[in-house]
């Protein structure tokens, strides 16, 4: 006879949300993951459209350098990134972060929409992913760069509401993450409504 003893193992679902309460932990901190991802690719213009201070929608839209459609699809597994290929490298990064590191986090607490297209491609690719299932991955028509709707922040997760606080004083701190790299970046254009 096997005896179920107290120790298991957690189902996938509840390992990212896990993994996401230690990245996502209010909106303000997934616009700064959006923001420095759009900074490494390049961009040179930035736009930060919010509901609700963000609870609702979080839309990043940046002109950089953009996503390939395998390179898109890897940017939602955990663990993947451009920046680094060894430990090794881990002592030279000179990036804001490891662009793809957040996204899977992200779409752990929301609905995320991913559009992106390469300079010269002939289209773009859009991907949609939410904590329930495989992203989707379709091709569209997208200018260079990359937008990442986030929708319905912790729509799965409400007891991470408990620890937020006024939409006001929410919004308050998203202001603050776009002042503060606005300030060091004066050469990239934001824009946040």
């Amino acid at each position: 006879m096997i005896v179920m003893g107290k120790v298991h193992i957690l189902p996938d679902e509840v390992v990212q949300q896990i993994a996401a309460g230690e990245v996502v932990e209010r909106p303000a901190s997934v616009v700064k993951e959006l923001l420095e991802n759009a900074l490494d690719a390049g961009a040179s213009r930035v736009e930060v459209v919010l509901e609700r201070a963000g609870l609702s929608l979080i839309t990043v839209r940046d002109n950089g350098e953009g996503m390939s459609v395998e390179d898109a699809m890897l940017a939602l597994t955990r663990h993947a990134t451009s920046k680094i290929r060894s430990a090794a490298d881990l002592d030279s990064v000179t990036s804001l972060g490891f662009r793809g590191e957040a996204l899977p986090s992200i779409a752990a607490v929301s609905h995320l929409e991913l559009i992106t297209a390469k300079a010269g491609a002939v289209a773009g690719v859009r991907v949609t992913s939410t904590a329930s299932g495989e992203p989707q991955v379709q091709e569209c028509s997208a200018s260079t760069g990359t937008i990442v709707h986030v929708k319905d922040l912790f729509y799965n997760t409400p007891a991470r509401f408990k620890f937020l606080k006024s939409e006001q004083t929410e919004l308050k701190r998203i202001v603050e993450v776009i002042t503060r790299l606005a300030v060091v970046r004066p050469d990239v254009s934001f824009r946040a409504t």
